[in-house]
């Protein structure tokens, strides 16, 4: 019979005002407090990175890479089948972590495990691939192209699903032969950051290859610029994205941006509309709106659209929110107060327009009660900008034309839900709908290790994370090799 492993992998008094380098040290930017949204208690203090830290960092990291992309692939492997297994085996513990200091109710919590333990197997597979291509050459030798690390990779976090969020970059960029940076956003540092530490810590990764420097924007700009790091995957909203990309580019790195979105959901007139209503619900008010595939606009068909909206307040009413650590809740509670603040004053501002409050649309303190507006125009803030927050705008339409064109009406365009008895039809509507993501016959909240993730327009720089093909693409260099037998005659 197996014995229970007591070992608590968090323990505050390893992780507590330090930063990890494959071992524990004092942070050279201090220390702050990790503060629980739902009740604002401290529940411990992160460390602060600094510049020197950074630097410091990335000197290992690049001394430490180059070893471990010699070693045999599968060695790189086993590590990251252990790190799986860690995952599941303290899956209790860490989910404390991200109840408490992200928000997320126990079941989101618990996903973003199951998506951690997926990543590594599946970053364990991907040291496994085939890395190059015999090429045909007009000369007598042989010609291939080959797969390269690409060295020390720069990994910027948020905080809204801060596990799924740093272990999709981690996990390959580690497998592939690689170093990491991670910095963690500040807000959720333990359980977007120390917990990957100790797992990769406890998983036997060497010393040096993974460094966990918690900081705000100054810091991701050191992180950006500093000379060793060649990659950067950065998560965010659009607005940072576009000052990470302009940083990037005028350091000649390669940034690969998974940003913002307004995603819509379009429901035709031959649903099922009571299962439509379930799931447009789950995809605006799963994790308090707080997620960048969020249903953000509910296109509904005019025939059905009244009755849409009447079942969505009602389903709406019916939710609980409230301190997900305490009890059984559908909804946390915001981040902080500076997203709700922002949540509020996009519904505000869109019922002085004309929308109508259908339900919701107030708050105690951090909670957000999951709101619904009716008659919601494209002019209006609601419809325009990403909320980021449990709101469903509705807004109907009569024909396809005039779908496709309200779904297409926005510069994001990262995911797509259809609604549809007919799939023939969806699939057909779907690719007139600039989208990185298309999801027929559910709502827009989906991932897969497996699959490839990202958007277009200003959502990102398109699908450059995720399944095998595309985090090769994300986290090695293409190098062209030929081999002759002999030195060739030249003549000039």
């Amino acid at each position: 019979m197996a014995v229970a492993d007591e070992t608590v992998l968090m323990d505050p008094q390893t992780w507590s005002g330090k930063i990890f380098d494959g071992g524990w040290i004092s942070a050279g930017g201090g220390d702050y407090p990790v503060v629980e949204p739902a009740t604002g208690n401290t529940l411990g203090t992160a460390g602060r990175a600094s510049s020197a830290d950074v630097q410091r960092a990335a000197a290992r990291a690049a001394e430490a890479q180059t070893a471990w992309a010699r070693l045999p692939f599968d060695a790189r492997a086993q590590v990251l089948r252990r790190a799986a297994a860690l995952w599941e085996q303290h899956a209790a513990e860490v989910m404390g972590w991200l109840t408490r200091e992200s928000g997320a109710t126990p079941p989101f919590a618990g996903f973003q495990i199951h998506v951690a333990n997926q990543e590594c197997f599946a970053a364990a597979a991907l040291a496994a691939r085939p890395y190059g291509e015999l090429l045909r050459s007009e000369a007598p030798r042989l010609s291939m192209a080959r797969r390269l690390p690409s060295g020390v990779v720069g990994v910027i976090a948020p905080f809204n699903a801060p596990l799924i969020l740093s272990i999709r970059s981690v996990a390959p960029a580690l497998a592939l032969g690689n170093a990491v940076l991670l910095k963690p956003d500040p807000r959720t540092a333990i359980c977007g950051g120390m917990t990957l530490a100790r797992v990769f810590e406890e998983a036997g990764l060497p010393p040096g290859l993974l460094h966990v420097l918690p900081g705000g924007p100054d810091l991701g700009e050191e992180i950006i610029a500093e000379p060793q790091v060649r990659v950067i995957s950065f998560t965010g909203s659009t607005a940072a994205g576009r000052l990470v990309g302009a940083l990037g580019a005028k350091h000649l790195k390669r940034v690969h941006l998974e940003l913002g979105g307004n995603s819509a959901l379009i429901v035709l007139d031959d649903v099922d509309l009571d299962r439509a209503v379930a799931a447009g619900a789950w995809g605006s008010f799963f994790h308090q709106g707080q997620i960048c595939m969020a249903t953000s606009r509910h296109l509904v068909h005019e025939r059905i659209a009244g009755e849409y909206v009447s079942r969505m307040t009602a389903m709406a009413e019916g939710l609980t929110v409230g301190d997900p650590a305490g009890g059984p809740v559908a909804l946390g509670p915001i981040i902080d107060q500076r997203q709700r603040d922002h949540i509020h004053e996009l519904v505000t501002a869109s019922v002085s327009a004309g929308a109508r409050l259908a339900t919701g649309g107030t708050y105690e303190g951090l909670f957000y009660r999951p709101t619904v507006l009716d008659n919601v125009t494209p002019e209006m803030p609601a419809f325009a900008q990403e909320i980021f927050g449990p709101v469903a705008p509705v807004v109907p339409f009569a024909t396809l034309d005039e779908a496709a064109a309200l779904a297409s009406n926005t510069e994001y365009g990262l995911s797509l839900g259809i609604m549809a008895g007919n799939v023939m039809k969806a699939l057909e509507l779907a690719e007139r709908i600039p989208s990185g993501i298309v999801h027929i016959n559910d709502q827009t909240v989906n991932d897969e290790a497996s699959a490839p993730f990202g958007g277009v327009g200003v959502s990102g720089t398109g699908s450059r994370l995720g399944g095998a093909d595309w985090n090769l693409d994300a986290f090695t260099e293409t190098q062209w090799l030929t081999i002759s037998s002999e030195i060739g005659p030249k003549e000039l």
